[in-house]
């Protein structure tokens, strides 16, 4: 499984198992992208290249970010984890090109729209079908 894919499924699975509040989870949606744009540059320079596939702090944040003003049920989860892995791979604009902005930020940006798309899907299908 690639490291993406993994921590994407990773962080979905703990979102379903541990309990918090949309503030609670936004708290740390916040953590996770200042922390992780600190490492993700560190991490670059550390390792080499732009965006290595073994910094994924970057999938986390956009998965939390894809279900953040959902109820976490399993279909929300396993729904906006596969959306958020097309979404995350695809990289429609402005995604793809958010890439080339410099270090950590250029690493975290590009998840953080596709989470943020997957999140507008989500609550599309909420709005208009009522679902979830």
């Amino acid at each position: 499984m690639a490291p993406g894919t993994a921590a994407s499924a990773l962080t979905a699975l703990v979102l379903w198992v541990v309990p918090g509040s949309t503030v609670g989870l936004g708290l740390a949606l916040m953590v996770v992208l200042v922390a992780g744009t600190w490492a993700a540059e560190r991490a670059e320079r550390l390792i080499g290249g732009k965006d290595p596939g073994a910094i994924v702090i970057d999938e986390v944040a956009g998965m939390i970010l894809s279900v953040l003003l959902l109820p976490r049920t399993t279909s929300v989860l396993v729904v906006g984890f596969l959306l958020f892995r097309v979404f995350d791979v695809v990289k429609p604009f402005p995604a793809g090109v958010s890439q080339r902005l410099p270090g950590g930020l250029g690493v975290m940006i590009d998840d953080v729209i596709a989470g943020l798309y997957v999140l507008v899907v989500l609550l599309v299908l909420r709005a208009g079908l009522g679902w979830p």
